[in-house]
């Protein structure tokens, strides 16, 4: 297993993690098989998506915040659960299959990090198999 630091920059935030996710498949000597990415945090995620225009992340907050506002009367009391909230719909892992040692992504798919309670220090866990 292999992990990935990831240091985020605002409340919300999409990080691309792919080049980090590529290498760690790379140092796994996972050539062709299947890498599973995994975020150990309750207010963060991961999903795979559009990389080439960056509005599609930011689409993609303004949506979110439309479905699960920061305010609405929760009962959680440290006031993030709308963080929980965006993280179980992002989900804490995905899984890339690897060919020729490559990520099978789309032409315009990214490995993105979904930080709901920043900023703060993250980390990412990578796990393959050979197969």
């Amino acid at each position: 297993m292999k992990t990935i630091a990831i240091r985020t920059s605002g409340r919300t935030d999409f990080v691309d993690i792919t080049a980090q996710v590529a290498a760690a498949a790379r140092e796994l000597d996972v050539t062709g098989g299947i890498v599973t990415v995994f975020v150990p945090h309750t207010t963060a995620g991961v999903t795979i998506n559009e990389n080439a225009d960056p509005d599609a992340t930011a689409d993609m907050e303004l949506v979110l915040d439309r479905v699960v506002p920061w305010t609405g009367g929760y009962a959680h009391c440290e006031g993030n659960t709308a963080a929980h909230a965006k993280a179980s719909m992002m989900g804490s892992s995905c899984q890339v299959i690897v060919e020729d040692g490559r990520l099978a992504l789309g032409t315009w798919q990214a490995i993105y990090f979904c930080e709901f309670d920043g900023p703060r220090s993250r980390k990412v866990w990578v796990s393959g198999v050979s197969g």
